[in-house]
């Protein structure tokens, strides 16, 4: 990729087609109030793009990689700033069929992945059909390169992906936690609140909302408008460096934020770039 990315504009989105770990780079330090963002998750969807994050050999690389690219994140947030992360956990198996394997079928991609996820991997003492807990050793690893983690969040889906397992519960839940640049950070906390008017719960019951593309991994709006409304202000610039089909950037607009939206795939970029485009056309933003 060359050092100047694909970029589009609608009202006042930016989307950039690009690797983020190229793009991030490009934009201006401490020019943005709050980061809402859920990179792939390791060995599971195959988004068809050689450069591609959750395509590791191994799940330390994978939270390595991660390290990296919020590093970068670290320094276009202001310093007052927030990042909201959802990250999926996996499970270590031997090959198998099924959700993880040689020969699985993947979610809705009806992508066969052949080589990730097939094999129990060589790190943190785990064995076959061990639960990784991918989302904490993320968030331990952001904690020691220098964020404060300052929440963490259960995602309760009312409509979770059914999982024909009978050793176990079926998983229900994602987690989101809250990153604070600094000890000192913006955080309206009566930007939402529960129906009673009480402090908000960190469980956040969300269902699903109708597919406006192909993308098979978007997450609810509802889940970027209310990191938005708690970590920004109006006017000020919300940032995704995996924004997928552009569900972060179409909170920040509704919200009267600006965005900027990095996108790796080129196809979900312009699902993206539709969506906010049919918003503007029919006056949602004006």
């Amino acid at each position: 990729m060359s050092n100047s990315p694909e970029v589009y504009t609608v009202h006042d989105v930016r989307i950039f087609i690009g690797d983020c770990r190229q793009v991030l780079p490009l934009l201006p330090a401490e020019s943005v109030q709050c980061c809402v963002t859920s990179p792939p998750y390791w060995g599971l969807r195959d988004y068809e793009h050689p450069d591609q994050l959750g395509d590791e050999e191994t799940p330390e690389q994978y939270v390595q990689d991660l390290v990296s690219v919020f590093r970068q994140v670290g320094r276009v947030l202001r310093q007052d700033g927030t990042l909201w992360l959802n990250v999926g956990d996996a499970y270590a198996r031997n090959g198998g069929v099924g959700v993880c394997g040689p020969n699985a079928k993947v979610g809705n991609t009806k992508k066969l992945i052949q080589k990730r996820n097939c094999k129990v991997p060589p790190c943190w003492g785990l064995k076959d059909r061990d639960l990784m807990g991918l989302p904490w050793r993320v968030a331990f690893a952001l904690q020691a390169d220098g964020w404060i983690l300052r929440s963490h969040i259960t995602w309760i889906k009312k409509a979770p992906m059914p999982e024909s397992v009978r050793n176990r519960p079926s998983r229900a839940t994602e987690e989101v936690f809250l990153f604070a640049k600094n000890p000192k950070y913006y955080y309206n906390n009566q930007a939402v609140r529960e129906r009673s008017g009480a402090n908000l719960k960190n469980y956040w019951v969300l269902g699903p909302e109708p597919s406006e593309g192909e993308h098979p991994a978007a997450f609810p709006t509802e889940l970027a408008r209310r990191c938005i409304l708690l970590g920004s202000r109006p006017g000020d610039a919300v940032l995704d460096p995996f924004s997928g089909s552009g569900t972060t950037g179409i909170a920040a607009a509704e919200l009267r934020r600006q965005a900027i939206l990095i996108e790796l795939n080129s196809d979900y970029g312009r699902q993206s770039l539709k969506r906010i485009q049919k918003g503007v056309q029919q006056g949602l933003w004006v």
